[in-house]
């Protein structure tokens, strides 16, 4: 049986990212190899015992939700053989982000001296796309007239629009027109006329974010999160970055309520104020001011 044929085409049919699609070939090959099994001689039982080893191994949340959903997307959704399993996901530690401030952004684009790798992690930044997202760009999803552009096939298998950013604006026509790149090419080529690798555009941010001195782990989706954090920081609401982002719940854009500056949000702490009314309080007792009598009542 081809497993990773059969995962791959249902998950594009479904629209997983290439990613997904990677891991979970992954885990279930793995999985296979593992315990010496074809794919039809698997029980319930067998994928029961598989979680519960990884997690008498003391595997991480993360990685046990991963397990289960690789298995449970092949055998439910590609060989639609119900193989229910009755453990409970394992709960993951939430988290904030890791989120750039301005400066350490500004920061990293100046670390970048080549210009296509510079305006790649400006775009991403610019943009609030996903890393995949702004490797698959073609000329024909840039709409300069209205200063915005369109993420095709996004994650969910979604279309959304995404801002142009007008400092890049003409440093992307100019790209076009150097390369002479028409509507159907890759805004970023690869090789074997396919577009460039997200891994690549990684390497480059891992690169400039060390030269930068940058201390924070820098990856792609950082920039991404930074840009939401960024937008609420301006005074944008929730609502109005929650599309930019593709969020289908706004309460997954709500996280970076948590992480965006108190201090642009004008949010003060009341230790600040506790001074000032403490002073106020002994200069009345200085001046010696009488309450009124009735004042009491």
């Amino acid at each position: 049986m081809d497993v990773a044929g059969l995962i791959t085409k249902e998950g594009w049919r479904l629209g997983r990212s290439p990613r997904t699609i990677k891991t979970y070939i992954y885990v279930v090959e793995k999985f296979l190899r593992t315990y010496h099994k074809e794919p039809h001689q698997v029980t319930k039982r067998d994928i029961e015992n598989h979680l519960l080893r990884l997690q008498e191994r003391n595997s991480s949340g993360n990685t046990m939700n991963v397990h289960l959903n690789a298995l449970k997307f092949f055998y439910e959704r590609v060989l639609k053989k119900k193989l229910t399993v009755n453990i409970e996901f394992a709960k993951v530690r939430k988290s904030l982000p890791t989120v750039l401030s301005k400066e350490e952004t500004s920061a990293l684009f100046s670390a970048i001296s080549n210009p296509k790798q510079q305006l790649m992690v400006k775009l991403l930044y610019a943009s609030g796309m996903r890393v995949s997202e702004l490797a698959s760009l073609r000329v024909r999803d840039l709409e300069f007239n209205n200063n915005y552009g369109w993420v095709r096939n996004g994650k969910g298998g979604k279309d959304r629009l995404f801002i142009i950013a007008k400092k890049l604006k003409n440093e992307i026509l100019a790209r076009i027109s150097q390369n002479k790149l028409h509507s159907a090419d890759w805004l970023f080529p690869g090789y074997n006329s396919n577009h460039i690798s997200p891994s690549s555009i990684r390497t480059i941010i891992k690169t400039a974010s060390l030269k930068a001195g940058i201390s924070k782990n820098v990856h792609p989706h950082t920039l991404r999160h930074s840009f939401a954090t960024h937008l609420i920081e301006n005074g944008y609401a929730v609502t109005e970055v929650q599309p930019l982002l593709g969020h289908g719940s706004i309460n997954t854009t709500m996280i970076y309520l948590h992480i965006a500056s108190p201090q642009l949000l004008k949010v003060e702490s009341p230790l600040d104020s506790l001074g000032t009314a403490a002073r106020e309080v002994r200069i009345v007792k200085t001046v010696g001011v009488r309450s009124d009598p009735l004042d009491a009542a």
